[in-house]
């Protein structure tokens, strides 16, 4: 009686009015032809960027921030495409009809694990022009690089210390683990996902539960997994462009940071398929409601993260630890520490605050792009100040170089767009082998 309950809904609590009448599964599920139209467009804006971004092969030290800015883009769509399996695990263990109607575009998102793995070759085979470690892989080499003025001797401590986990090799071998492994999870995710629409028992209680075990019996495990390959992957990545640099919260913080990016392109989704079928139907107020609810929780973590790391290390005021965010305080960066704190956390939180809001579906539109906006701020503020000509002093003036982290990052991302909107298409848009599908058709309920 407890799964029934739980999965075919209780009926209607004191105060709530329930019409008699649930509405019709619409007839087509397939995603509308706009998608198509969208995806068009999203091509367009990566070709354009992509030109445009060359003009900085031409400006002096534009070719190492193309290469800072395109890291930038990649790290943005491994984030879409990490999240999404995370989220998508975490549906499957928890269950509850807000996944149910997310879960489409949560696949569509982790299917391009391919077009992530294309993208980071580049950064794998010039790693050497990002990374301190990859350009001194041995103990000489790093004496020689500090006798040269090219290492403080903190940092050839650091990477000499480092060695067994940062060095060319090793990080090939990493980076195909972590990539080959979500592969894996997905493809398994993806494939069982169109097996269990198209199982004979399909909309019986034996096929729920079957399929509910297989689902969960893979996502806890490999959740727990993933939250430690990627920690691993982003502390290469990312965390490593500052090789002396400590800090025990920054996976936990990058895997929060997925979520709220992940929700916001998520409801961003499902609103503008909300005017056409089946989402028009399936998509109900109490879905986008608690959908965001939930991005609002995510943005709250994200705060509660990130301050816990700077009080944690302000307070402990250890000498290797303050450079990081002192390179990210002075000069112009304190105006982009500014923005990212306002744009990322406090517009999001306060507005997020307001029931209405979150009912609204135009308001809902703009404010997921704005979030996502606030995902490439932050980015930026995290990846650039780790190179020694940006520390602490942002600047223009002879450093147009720097503008490549507009154009770049948008041009990467609307390529991952193109075929994250294929993927879309290429599935109906509610999984109908679920229990939860029936509920999303009843109407809503008056308070």
């Amino acid at each position: 009686m407890a799964f029934e309950k739980e999965h075919f809904g209780a009926g209607p609590t004191h105060g709530e009015v329930a019409h008699p009448h649930p509405r019709q599964m619409p007839s087509v599920l397939t995603a509308p032809d706009v998608v198509l139209r969208w995806r068009t467009k999203a091509a367009i804006a990566a070709v354009v960027l992509g030109v445009i971004s060359l003009v900085f092969l031409f400006v002096p030290g534009g070719r190492a921030h193309l290469l800072r800015s395109y890291l930038m883009g990649v790290m943005t769509c491994f984030n879409f495409t990490g999240g999404a399996l995370a989220f998508l695990m975490v549906q499957y263990l928890s269950g509850g009809k807000w996944g149910q109607v997310l879960r489409r575009p949560l696949e569509a998102m982790t299917r391009t694990i391919w077009i992530v793995v294309l993208m980071m070759l580049p950064v794998l085979f010039l790693m050497k022009h990002l990374y301190q470690w990859a350009m001194f892989t041995t103990p000489a080499e790093t004496l020689n690089g500090f006798h040269a003025g090219l290492l403080t001797q903190e940092q050839q401590l650091c990477i000499n210390l480092k060695h067994a986990m940062l060095n060319p090799v090793s990080v090939w071998v990493q980076a195909i683990i972590v990539l080959g492994f979500m592969a894996i999870v997905i493809t398994l995710l993806s494939k069982w996902s169109v097996t269990r629409d198209a199982d004979p028992a399909a909309g019986s209680f034996l096929s729920f539960d079957r399929w509910r075990t297989v689902f969960e019996n893979l996502s806890g495990p490999s959740l727990l997994l993933y939250v430690i390959l990627m920690t691993d992957f982003v502390i290469i990545f990312v965390k490593s462009l500052d090789v002396t640099w400590y800090s025990s919260v920054y996976g936990l913080q990058f895997l929060v940071a997925q979520g709220y990016a992940v929700l916001a392109l998520g409801i961003l989704t499902l609103i503008l398929l909300s005017r056409y079928e089946p989402m028009k139907s399936m998509f109900r107020i109490t879905e986008q409601h608690d959908l965001g609810k939930l991005a609002f929780a995510f943005t709250m973590l994200n705060i509660y993260l990130t301050f816990a790391e700077f009080l944690i290390i302000y307070s402990g005021n250890v000498p290797d630890e303050i450079p990081w965010y002192l390179h990210r305080i002075r000069g112009g960066w304190w105006v982009i520490c500014t923005v990212d704190v306002i744009c990322h956390w406090v517009i999001p939180f306060c507005i997020l605050l307001s029931r209405d809001f979150k009912r609204s579906k135009k308001r809902m539109v703009w404010l997921c792009v704005f979030m996502i906006g606030a995902r490439f701020i932050d980015m930026f503020w995290l990846i650039e100040p780790n190179f020694k000509d940006a520390a602490g002093n942002l600047h223009l003036a002879g450093n147009l170089g720097i503008l490549s982290y507009i154009t770049v990052p948008l041009a990467v991302v609307a390529f991952w767009l193109v075929f994250y909107l294929t993927e879309l298409t290429r599935r109906p848009l509610i999984n109908v082998n679920d229990p939860h599908t029936e509920e999303l058709l009843e109407p809503e309920h008056a308070h």
